[in-house]
């Protein structure tokens, strides 16, 4: 039988979780082995933040009344024997609404106001603002209070006409897609912007964030759901009602908010054809049932373009009753264990496979570093072992000369510092040119173009062009930073030879990094929403309000990509100068254990042939740390389940 999406992410996240205890083990040796150094512990530090606080985002996208928020009860609550997020008949989420966890919180649900809408400011300002949010605590054994405070989400409020066209809900230039007022002229709004529910259950506590999205008229509404927050899930599923199949208004969302040309094969790309209960006809045979369903799954595959294996058929609201009743026939006819499976293997096997190139590629990166520590130390011990060597039957005034010797070497090594000390001088100015092209000022005087032509009086028949025109800029800063990168890469390759042709260093510039991706990140965004230019939106485009919210949500998202990229070349940069770091060390500690060594043999005659047996067990000792290493890295990497409990020992025995 397929494993549940429960089940699926359980073991991902008791992989993730015990990938990262490797990782302490891994530390904990290094240190005890004075192998962290900088370098090595960023990385370190970059693998275990991968593992701990890598989010996994499912968003489920809907026009109303399609069973949306019954389906994640059905996934994800049942447990509780009863529904959780609200899913009665007729409208339910009427505000966006995600599901996770951050112990920095108390368990809570936490809304922010409608009225939010009329300040000039993102969903991501409003996250910390704290204090203009709605907080109410939630007891999550408590299963009957959890549902009644989400039903907080389901609230709405009716207002004069003018407020409703302030706040969004109501177009002039729309007619036919605004609500129907009351007998008093008043219109139905959502009372809350967007809703966070902060709750410790299992799959939350692992990193899975849940995205609930209300229909149509809410997220056209929000530009911030189509440019970041849905772009960024891992897997959008996307939910038809069986008995109508794709609706225009289905079609709308799934055209204008959800698919790209390259989204829409993708195995993330979920569509749920829900209710098929309403099929199961007493009249009809279970045959002529099964082909009115395989009839509205090659409807559906065909007008919204991806593959039949991607048009799942469920019944949610019998997928969550069968497991209350633990009914195993009925959870079978429901079809949900199928989507259930499909979900799971497609969003985490497509995580878990990220996050292992990561893992692979940071392993090898760690290792290589602490190997070239080691390999410094077994060099500096086989010339001390030369070194002492040929004192053998020598006089006190050849052993003081080779001291005086040592140290003239450790002089002249010091005076070297000038030379890094530039190094670093230069490297620190092309770095801040780096953050001047990427940081937030630049963004905001590319922005502030843009929104400058957005906000033009009138029709907007070129708006295309200067929208294509900002990404053109926003790529060619990260070419230039590109330019920079490669600039600093050949002063390094130029000082790390000069160093090691002096000073006898085994210095490697890191690899120069690519931001090849962050490019096509800003084609991703670019294209997710450049529907919002086309002519059905050019009264939409003439709102003034309207326009400053794509603006901000646009700048949002690209802040992330922008931070990204810097962070890229900052740990690019860190690296280089941490292996610089280490073996000025060991070359300093080499320079004071050859001159302890000789103070010794000048003490007593017989010190000689003892501090030689010192540096072959010091030698052995390496040879081991270098095995000791390979194994611990190669545990780090395999694709085995790990052995938890035997782990511990065998590094502490190390």
């Amino acid at each position: 039988m397929a494993r549940s999406f429960n089940q699926q992410f359980d073991q991902h996240g008791a992989w993730r979780r015990n990938f990262a205890h490797r990782l302490k083990w891994l530390a904990r040796w290094l240190n005890e082995n004075e192998l962290l150094n900088q370098a090595v512990a960023e990385r370190l530090r970059d693998l275990e933040s991968q593992m701990r606080s890598s989010k996994v985002m499912v968003a489920f996208v809907a026009e109303f009344s399609r069973g949306k928020s019954e389906l994640i009860n059905a996934i994800f609550f049942a447990a509780y024997g009863r529904r959780i997020m609200p899913a009665s008949a007729g409208r339910t989420t009427m505000c966006p609404t995600e599901l996770g966890y951050d112990a920095a919180y108390l368990p809570c649900l936490r809304l922010l106001p409608i009225e939010t809408r009329l300040e000039p400011h993102s969903l991501a300002h409003w996250r910390d603002e704290p204090e203009r949010w709605t907080e109410l605590p939630i007891d999550v054994e408590n299963a009957e209070e959890l549902s009644q405070i989400m039903s907080k989400v389901a609230e709405v409020r009716w207002v004069p006409l003018a407020e409703a066209r302030a706040l969004g809900f109501w177009s002039d230039d729309e007619p036919g897609e605004n609500p129907v007022p009351d007998a008093e002229g008043r219109v139905e709004i959502p009372r809350w912007r967007h809703a966070l529910l902060n709750m410790p259950h299992p799959l939350l506590e692992q990193g899975l964030v849940i995205l609930d999205t209300p229909g149509l008229n809410a997220i056209g509404a929000e530009p911030e759901l189509t440019v970041s927050l849905i772009p960024q899930a891992h897997a959008v599923v996307f939910i038809l009602g069986a008995d109508t199949g794709v609706t225009r208004s289905d079609l709308a969302i799934w055209r204008e908010h959800l698919v790209t040309e390259a989204d829409a094969t993708a195995e993330t790309r979920i569509v749920v054809l829900n209710k098929i209960d309403t099929m199961w006809d007493t009249l009809s045979t279970p045959a002529q049932i099964e082909l009115q369903i395989q009839r509205q799954r090659q409807g559906a595959a065909d007008t919204l373009g991806v593959p039949l294996s991607q048009v799942l058929p469920v019944s949610a609201q019998k997928g969550l009753q069968a497991k209350i009743r633990r009914d195993v026939p009925l959870l079978q006819a429901s079809r949900l264990p199928a989507l259930e499976a499909v979900l799971g293997q497609g969003l985490l096997g497509k995580r878990e496979r990220m996050l292992r190139l990561a893992v692979d590629g940071g392993i090898t990166a760690l290792q290589t570093e602490a190997a070239r520590i080691l390999n410094v130390r077994q060099r500096d011990l086989s010339e001390q072992a030369l070194e002492l060597q040929g004192l053998r039957g020598k006089n006190v005034s050849v052993i003081r000369h080779m001291r005086a010797r040592i140290e003239q070497e450790q002089a002249e090594f010091e005076g070297s510092n000038t030379r890094i000390l530039a190094l670093r001088s230069v490297q620190g100015k092309l770095l801040r040119e780096v953050y001047a092209v990427l940081g937030s000022t630049a963004l905001k005087a590319d922005m502030g173009r843009l929104a400058a032509a957005l906000k033009r009086p009138g029709i907007k028949l070129n708006v295309r062009k200067v929208y294509g025109e900002t990404f053109d800029s926003l790529r060619n800063n990260l070419r230039e930073v590109q330019a920079t990168t490669a600039e600093i890469q050949s002063m390094l390759h130029a000082t790390f030879r000069q160093l090691n042709a002096e000073h006898g260093f085994t210095l490697q510039a890191p690899a120069e990094p690519d931001l090849t991706s962050f490019e096509q990140q800003l084609g991703q965004i670019e294209h997710s929403h450049v529907h919002y230019l086309g002519v059905g939106n050019l009264l939409k485009l003439a709102q003034h309000d309207f326009c400053d919210k794509l603006v901000r949500a646009l700048a949002s998202r690209l802040r992330v990509v922008n931070e990204a990229a810097m962070t890229e070349v900052e740990r690019w940069s860190k690296g280089a100068g941490a292996q610089l770091d280490a073996q000025l060390k060991e070359r300093r500690r080499n320079f004071t254990k050859r001159i302890e060594a000789v103070e010794r043999i000048q003490g007593a005659a017989g010190n000689l042939e003892e501090r030689l047996t010192e540096l072959a067990a010091q030698e052995s000792g390496l040879v081991e740390l270098h095995r000791r290493l390979g194994e611990l890295t190669s545990l780090l990497a395999s694709n085995e389940a790990p052995n938890a409990a035997a782990e511990p020992s065998e590094l502490s025995a190390a």
